[in-house]
């Protein structure tokens, strides 16, 4: 699907949402800043001119089945999410098929994992059980038919399925994320990205020392690797 790039919108998005993000920082602390950014992001999709071309709805739910990567800010995010919404019983299923996908995704590289489904565990009666502080990633993902979805689960070696989505919905997502992530980045924060299962299975059990690493501007997490992810929107900027 070839596209053509909406500078002005991006670049406004880009000064925007660094800036604001920056005083956060400053000011409530990088999970705070991370918390009002989501609402600033949510805003941005559903501004889009093309926002009511999606095809995406309760129910549909190819795409929680494609390995998902998040940042130590979005990671203490959901944690605090699960503590507020789950009983002490479903945090601890909820643990167990965390650690038993990072066990099946451990051992892939990034190609591997792209080409392996397998449900996330927050996907609860065919809906997401941590939709309001679900990850970037998923709140950018979007499809204008959800046949390529199904598609890409059913054939996930076939990397020739070409996916349909709204592209100014993705730019305003795409310039939003990238621009929040300079602003962790320049403050000093762990800003790689890190499979969400090992991620998660990790916080949970040193949940007081990975926010003692992340606050103190080192690596958040030790037992696993995470990915230095390029910021493409951001550059157009400059």
């Amino acid at each position: 699907m070839e596209f053509f790039i909406d500078l002005a919108t991006v670049r406004n998005i880009t000064r925007q949402e660094e800036a604001q993000a920056r005083e956060e920082i400053a000011g409530i602390g990088a999970i705070g800043a991370y918390q009002q950014s989501l609402r600033r992001h949510d805003e941005r999709l559903a501004r889009a001119s093309d926002a009511s071309t999606l095809a995406c709805k309760a129910g549909c739910s190819w795409c929680c089945h494609f390995s998902v990567d998040i940042r130590p800010v979005e990671a203490f995010n959901i944690l605090e999410h699960m503590q507020i919404v789950f009983s002490a019983e479903q945090r601890d299923s909820l643990a167990q098929q965390m650690v038993a996908n990072s066990k099946i995704l451990g051992h892939l590289d990034d190609m591997q994992r792209m080409q392996h489904t397998l449900k996330c565990p927050f996907l609860m009666q065919d809906k997401c059980g941590i939709y309001e502080a679900r990850p970037q990633t998923c709140r950018n993902y979007h499809a204008t038919n959800s046949a390529g979805c199904q598609q890409s689960y059913e054939e996930p070696d076939n990397l020739d399925i070409a996916p349909e989505f709204a592209p100014l919905v993705y730019q305003s997502g795409g310039a939003h994320v990238d621009a929040f992530s300079k602003a962790i980045q320049d403050a000093g924060y762990d800003h790689a990205a890190y499979e969400l299962n090992s991620a998660m299975t990790e916080l949970l059990a040193d949940p007081v020392g990975i926010r003692q690493r992340f606050d103190t501007r080192m690596p958040a997490f030790t037992g696993i690797q995470g990915t230095e992810v390029a910021l493409e929107f951001f550059e157009l900027d400059e």
